[in-house]
């Protein structure tokens, strides 16, 4: 009897997608490489995303796009582009809770399979030259609390991930040849994380 694959849906943006990096080498695709290693059947991820999405961009996405749900697992990591962009965090705030509704519909109602991903810091990259990183930081640390609160809200798991892209400071390996998105040594550490996550609730 053949074994059920789990499924797994990406939604985000550059984040995401893994912009800069070889495909196989953004963080959905090393999880599900990390999951196969550990002898969990799973198909490739389903990715939703694009680099510059905003939360509304994505949201209209979704509006148009037919999915084969239910997912096993979904990831939602969305927010940096609003803060580029000067959105307002109220804004923000409503448009993350009804994205992270669909996200838990997609994901048949289970909140144990819905896994959101803080917003990462490109303030420390070499991108943000010139401007006011300081800033940069207390705005993605805003957006971040909103995220994690609802997250919390909700009951979904939250993993951190913004102080492994804060370490770029010092690491430069940890940024994409653009100057700016996070390497594939960086979606490495997300992965692992998400990896434990989803090991977790398939017990």
């Amino acid at each position: 009897m053949q074994t059920k694959k789990n499924s797994y849906l990406a939604l985000g943006d550059s984040y995401t997608i893994g912009e800069k990096v070889p495909l196989k080498k953004n963080f959905p695709h090393q999880t599900v490489s990390l999951l196969k290693k550990a002898g969990i059947a799973i198909n490739e991820p389903t990715i939703i995303a694009k680099t510059g999405w905003t939360t509304d961009e994505l949201q209209e996405q979704l509006s148009r796009t037919r999915l084969a749900v239910p997912f096993d697992f979904v990831t939602l990591l969305i927010g940096v582009n609003n803060q580029y962009r000067g959105r307002s965090a109220d804004e923000y705030a409503k448009q993350f809770e009804e994205l992270l509704q669909q996200a838990i519909s997609y994901a048949g109602g289970n909140i144990n399979h819905v896994i959101v991903l803080s917003i990462p810091d490109w303030g420390v990259t070499p991108f943000a030259e010139g401007r006011d990183r300081k800033q940069i930081a207390k705005e993605i640390d805003v957006y971040n609390s909103i995220n994690e609160r609802i997250s919390k809200q909700y009951k979904v798991h939250y993993i951190n991930i913004t102080p492994f892209t804060r370490e770029a400071v010092n690491d430069k390996d940890l940024v994409a040849k653009d100057g700016l998105h996070p390497s594939a040594k960086d979606y490495a550490r997300w992965a692992e994380k998400v990896k434990e996550v989803m090991m977790k609730e398939m017990k």
